[in-house]
């Protein structure tokens, strides 16, 4: 078959990037990914390669380096235009050489190009970047190694895009991974959705390991590490030595501290969550939403997962916000003109169109939906809460961005990320900008657990008055690199990255204090630290601090205004000086010592790279014709032509969408602009029928339906009601013991629909609960205490 993407050899020739090696080192909460892709040209002639992958948003790149038989070449940082002159000279003079970019439009896409291999030579590229882990719910950190790129929705009028490869269905290269942990806290264990070999301590003290991923893994899906450490939840600080050569009074000349916080919040201001709110939902609802969560047989479609979670949101919501349900994908549509209360009815009409959702929209733009949610006006004592749900990405994932960013005061953002793939660009900036809390649904994981917790979030008392205070010796200062906290929730890490100036003749220890003010309550959290550098960090404080600064320098930049060409120029300075990709700069580096130029004609060939939805893999239901949002019919395998120069130079954009015939099963499928029809219902989940029949106020009314989910008759159930026990209080009663008997382990799924019950059944202050639990054990064959009910 001959591709439609890129530039292909009449025999359709392998692509030369043959293996990826990767080394990670985990300090604490802080990761350094080592990859090495080596690549062979097995063509007759030069060849250039071009490959475009995605890795995470919040990456700092810090080295790029290439090894061509005994010969390495250690690229430079330079900036953007000017790394790409030198980089087409090379290549058009016949030198090697080797360029590396981050996509003007996301930060989570890079493009590497390997200019002018000879026939026959290999070349061995290694990028290293550094992260930040993310703190999962269950406390655990975790990595992921992204090898999914799905294609950037890109509207047919616009000409912008992020950078297009080709795709196949069996990626020709293969991935090692070996993983190195060092903690100051006690490592637990060590969890991954890919197989690994068994956990090795290396100390006695389980500070230490190392774990390798199983041999033979291939690189057609994410891979994601949950690390468990005994404490996860410990306060700490560090401060890293400055650079050697770097010049005093500059970020790399000084010592970097990072410190990490957690902040816990008073217990009886926990204890009561808020009652009033906004809440939108915003759900994608692209084709792509028709596609399985995860690979597994019994996959659910994303839209419908999504359809469930809607439902127990809906029920969770407390009497007396408001809400409102968006859905878009080429254009958007809202359930109420305007946010409306939550009460009985609104729920209700709710319901009826979360049950007639579909994948059928079209593709994925968000922006037009945000701005209208955002243009209508905020519910005073109403704080508004926006719950983004999407599996896919967007070409102008800056510019939504910066549209979350300037509502950062009127509202949270929580967005969600369902599949592999969903751009962390995308994702993890709406949470940051928002003031919010990001998560990623990958796999087989479950959407609802994570998304109530973000509810539980949303529900906590908003943070404000947020100050952060530093009290160092004197003769020395600390100037905040971080920008300023706008968001603290319990138990969820705060990273701040400070530059130590100065020094102190004698004192070494500071204190850093984040004071915040909590339902009108003042809180203070302190941590004390030595000003003395730990050892043997390098320079990963200061880079990780860079990129801090950098990006938000990138974004003052786009906010425009009469400065923006300083600002730019502060960007490549700090990009160079410390080493660290940024969106005006590049890593660029030259064979100049090559004995003899490469000559003949160049070939060009675009890398493959794991694209979701693959038609064995997915188990898409047969596909049809459909009609995008342009009017345009069109088949449903949709490739992007990538735009090439006569030179060959690499460019950052593509051509509209084009259409194919399909030649092959084996080809991937895009699935935005289609949908599928369901093969069959699936059974009701029985926790998902039991909470569809609560009413808006907490409580269940005694019917046949519910009786059927305790697996007995109505006649049964209504036969063990004492005479003077209203029938609604008994079925509520009975909901919560099934609930606590049956269903303890999906408790973060229910936990706000219990609260409504526990809570409406204490108002109706009941005579003789004690007796009505007791029966209820009895009916159900159960031993739930009335204290365990929170009645």
């Amino acid at each position: 078959m001959v591709n439609c993407c890129g530039l292909v050899s009449e025999k359709n020739e392998p692509v030369p990037l043959k293996s990826i090696s990767v080394e990670l080192q985990v300090r604490d909460h802080v990761a350094s990914v080592r990859s090495c892709l080596q690549y062979v040209n097995e063509e007759e002639r030069p060849l250039e390669a071009v490959f475009v992958f995605p890795l995470p948003a919040d990456a700092a790149v810090c080295h790029f380096s290439a090894r061509i038989g005994e010969q390495e070449i250690v690229a430079e940082v330079q900036d953007r235009q000017s790394a790409r002159d030198q980089y087409d000279d090379a290549v058009s003079s016949g030198q090697q050489a080797f360029l590396l970019e981050e996509s003007e439009e996301s930060s989570d896409v890079f493009k590497l190009s390997v200019g002018c291999l000879s026939p026959g030579q290999n070349a061995s590229i290694t990028i290293v970047y550094i992260i930040e882990l993310s703190v999962q719910a269950d406390h655990a950190l975790r990595f992921c190694l992204p090898a999914v790129l799905n294609p950037r929705y890109t509207p047919a009028a616009s000409a912008a895009g992020v950078p297009e490869v080709s795709s196949a269905s069996v990626i020709p290269y293969t991935l090692s991974l070996s993983v190195e942990v060092r903690s100051s806290d006690r490592i637990s264990r060590l969890e991954s959705s890919c197989p690994l070999d068994p956990l090795e301590f290396l100390d006695a003290q389980h500070t230490h390991a190392s774990v390798n991923l199983s041999p033979g893994h291939r690189f057609d899906k994410d891979v994601e590490l949950f690390l468990y450490y005994e404490n996860s939840h410990q306060p700490s600080a560090e401060v890293e030595a400055a650079a050697p050569a770097a010049p005093s009074g500059s970020l790399m000349g000084d010592p970097a501290l990072m410190i990490s916080l957690y902040p816990e919040f008073p217990a009886d201001v926990m204890s009561s969550l808020a009652s009033q709110g906004e809440f939108i939902f915003v759900v994608d609802r692209s084709g792509s939403m028709d596609c399985r969560m995860h690979h597994g047989n019994d996959a659910q479609m994303r839209i419908e997962s999504a359809r469930d979670t809607l439902l127990l949101l809906l029920k969770s919501l407390p009497m007396g916000c408001y809400f409102n349900i968006y859905g878009f994908g080429s254009h958007f549509e809202s359930f109420f003109p305007q946010s409306v209360v939550y009460s009985e009815d609104t729920m209700e009409e709710a319901l009826k169109r979360v049950k007639s959702m579909s994948a059928d929209m079209g593709g994925t733009e968000i922006l037009q939906p945000l701005k209208h949610i955002y243009s209508q006006p905020c519910y005073p004592d109403h704080p508004r809460q926006l719950f983004i749900f999407t599996d896919g990405e967007v070409w102008n994932t800056k510019e939504v961005l910066d549209l979350v960013k300037s509502h950062v005061y009127s509202h949270r953002c929580f967005s969600f990320g369902i599949g592999e793939g969903a751009s962390t660009a995308l994702i993890t900036g709406m949470a940051r900008e928002g003031s919010g809390h990001a998560q990623f649904i990958t796999g087989t994981d479950r959407m609802q657990p994570k998304v109530m917790q973000s509810l539980r979030f949303a529900l906590q008392p908003a943070v404000d008055n947020i100050s952060v205070d530093w009290t160092v010796p004197e003769g020395v200062t600390v100037d905040m690199l971080s920008p300023p906290i706008n968001a603290l929730f319990q138990g969820q890490r705060a990273l701040i990255y400070a530059q130590i100036k100065g020094q102190s003749s004698g004192k070494t220890e500071g204190a850093v204090t984040v004071k915040y003010r909590l339902k009108d309550q003042p809180v203070t959290n302190q941590l004390q630290f030595t000003l003395k550098p730990t050892e043997d960090t390098g320079l990963t404080i200061h880079q990780l601090a860079a990129r801090s600064v950098i990006r938000s320098l990138e974004q003052e930049e786009r906010a425009g205004g009469a400065d923006t060409e300083n600002i730019r120029k502060r960007i490549v300075e700090l990009s160079v000086q410390a080493g660290v990709s940024s969106a005006h700069t590049a890593f660029i580096g030259v064979n100049k010592d090559s004995k003899q130029t490469v000559k003949g004609p160049l070939l060009q060939r675009s890398v493959p790279v794991a694209r979701m939805f693959q038609m064995s893999a997915m188990r898409c239901a047969p596909m049809r014709m459909c009609a995008n949002s342009h009017d345009t019919l069109r088949s449903a395998i949709v490739f992007k032509r990538k735009k090439c120069s006569a030179a060959m130079a690499p460019q950052m954009a593509f051509d509209s969408p084009v259409s194919c015939s399909m030649p092959s099963s084996n080809m991937m499928i895009e699935c935005d602009d289609m949908s599928y029809q369901d093969e069959a219902e699936p059974q009701k989940d029985p926790l998902l029928q039991l909470v569809s029949l609560q009413k808006a106020a907490g409580f269940w009314e005694l019917n046949a339906s519910l009786a059927a989910v305790f697996g007995k008759t109505e006649d049964q159930v209504t036969n063990q009601k004492a005479a003077q026990v209203d029938v609604s209080v008994w079925a509520t009663i009975l909901a919560l013991i099934w609930l606590y008997a049956f269903k303890s382990d999906q408790q973060d799924e229910w936990q706000f629909v219990a609260m409504k019950a526990a809570s409406w059944i204490r108002s109706q202050k009941l005579d003789g609960l004690s007796q009505c639990v007791c029966d209820g054990n009895a009916l159900l064959g159960c031993q739930v205490t009335e204290d365990a009910l929170g009645i």
